[in-house]
């Protein structure tokens, strides 16, 4: 799709169409897609994460809390959004050994219970040792850095999504 023609679809389509950029969360395609037409990716990318940081702290939250966990239960049963699947197995996730998915789990819960959402990365350009890495500097951070760290992680996630999705 172009960006000329997702900018000329109905409201209801184009949050059809952009609803799955942020994860579980059309929200935020539905309150961007009010300040049509963008003239590039980048205008659209910022005018969703304008609606990000503009939202509620509660909503914030929401949106964090609808990412799945790194190689977590919902990547075990196969319940990934396609996204997220791609995402995950493209950094190896999918190929962890039995040590690797024992600390993920661990960091998973311990991250989960310290910040009360699921560590997010912008896996694109880790492997696996890279992630065990970061997730373990992250989980040392206060809850207001990290907060706002996973929102940033939200916004590269994104911007990969509407960029291997449209065409400009």
């Amino acid at each position: 799709m172009t960006l000329w023609e997702l900018n000329r679809l109905s409201p209801a389509a184009f949050a059809t169409a952009l609803g799955h950029v942020f994860e579980h969360s059309p929200w935020v395609a539905e309150r961007a897609g009010r300040k049509r037409p963008f003239a590039s990716i980048g205008a659209l990318h910022e005018s969703m994460m304008a609606t990000v940081w503009e939202a509620p702290a509660a909503s914030q939250m929401a949106l964090l809390r609808a990412h799945p966990e790194l190689a977590g239960k919902a990547a075990l049963r196969g319940e990934l959004t396609a996204d997220s699947t791609l995402e995950q197995s493209g950094a190896g996730l999918a190929e962890c050994s039995a040590e690797e998915l024992v600390r993920l789990t661990t960091l998973n819960a311990e991250y989960s219970a310290k910040f009360g959402f699921p560590f997010i990365l912008a896996v694109k350009g880790y492997d696996r040792a890279g992630i065990l890495r970061e997730f373990a500097r992250r989980v040392e951070r206060e809850p207001s850095v990290e907060f706002e760290e996973a929102l940033k992680q939200v916004a590269r996630i994104a911007r990969a999504r509407l960029d291997a999705l449209l065409n400009e």
